[in-house]
């Protein structure tokens, strides 16, 4: 194996060793199989391919200074692929399955892990696809699960600072009552004209308000909101946005911290209020906002008055980080421990 650059990886493929791979057919779940081919051969029907019969998950594997991996929350990784199948009407995987062949596949690609400190984690993609072939509008009858794995750096080049966004109207990525809630590749593909538009911009990521009304805040980008005011944290409650795994995460610590959580409509003219700001997922767990523009109307919202991530914001970015680290004790049980 070449020397990997751990401290400048990107956020992007890398092949590692093996993937792990899990078919469905004649109504049930098949044996655990390893591969180390990276394609998969699909039929030209597939309804992945045709009917957007496929959903996906982003967690990751960490390197401990204890020398240990761990594991962040793949348990609720595991529900929110169950959310999706119900949604999209494919066969659940069982939990005890999905968290198998994670912990599978980590180790089987366990020299890829990155070290300790270098900023760079495992990214771990788990991916369900209709398989069978179909013409007319209907749910396949077989499915390949697979989980490959590639070592990634920082989701925004410069880690935890904060980045400009930009609302952007022309585009929904999800509407009210659709396919918003669950992570099927549709909602992305719905999200790249947007995207490119704020990075032609000149912005981190565009800034979505609701699909019905534009009043209320969505999304930022692919990833949840929250803004923090008067020792409360807030997040939008909205039947178009992916249920967050960090964002659930970061409202368990908040609440812990002794701030009040609530989650609810947030109408655009609050960003106005906030004292701190970010977006959060898996990949950047906190991006902390330094102002959000609203070309359309002439507005610009500056969250961070002096550049600089909030206090809250670090602390909380801090905390989970060190919890996905083992650097503090895990009081949730989100992370798993890998012999």
């Amino acid at each position: 194996m070449k020397e990997i650059d751990w401290a400048n990886l990107s956020f992007g493929y890398m092949r590692t060793d093996y993937n792990v791979r899990c078919y469905y057919r004649d109504g049930k779940w098949g044996e655990v199989e390893v591969s180390s081919e990276e394609t998969i051969n699909l039929h030209m029907a597939a309804t992945s391919l045709h009917y957007g019969q496929e959903a996906f998950e982003g967690l990751k594997a960490y390197r401990c200074k204890d020398g240990k991996i761990r594991i962040f929350r793949m348990e609720a990784n595991a529900e929110r692929l169950q959310s999706t199948c119900r949604g999209i009407l494919m066969p659940e995987l069982p939990t005890e399955r999905f968290c198998e062949m994670v912990k599978k596949v980590v180790k089987l690609n366990e020299r890829f892990i990155p070290p300790y400190e270098s900023g760079a984690s495992l990214y771990i993609r788990p991916l369900l696809i209709g398989t069978s072939a179909q013409v007319g509008v209907h749910p396949a009858s077989e499915y390949l699960f697979v989980i490959f794995v590639t070592p990634v750096g920082p989701y925004f080049k410069g880690g935890f600072a904060t980045n400009p966004y930009v609302i952007i109207r022309e585009f929904d990525r999800a509407a009210p009552l659709g396919t918003g809630t669950f992570k099927v590749g549709g909602n992305y593909a719905a999200s790249l004209r947007a995207n490119k538009m704020a990075h032609d911009l000149g912005y981190s990521c565009e800034f979505y308000l609701d699909a019905k009304e534009k009043k209320y805040i969505d999304e930022c980008g692919a990833a949840n909101f929250f803004g923090i005011k008067n020792n409360t944290y807030i997040t939008p409650l909205s039947t178009s946005i992916l249920p967050s795994i960090t964002n659930r995460s970061l409202m368990q610590l908040a609440e812990d911290m002794g701030l009040k959580v609530e989650r609810r409509p947030v109408p655009e003219e609050e960003l106005a209020t906030f004292e701190e700001a970010g977006a959060c997922g898996t990949a950047a767990v906190i991006s902390p906002i330094e102002r959000i523009d609203d070309l359309e109307n002439k507005r610009s919202y500056v969250i961070a008055k002096d550049g600089k991530p909030g206090p809250i914001s670090t602390r909380l970015y801090q905390q989970l980080r060190a919890i996905q680290y083992g650097d503090v004790p895990d009081p949730y049980g989100w992370v798993t421990v890998l012999d």
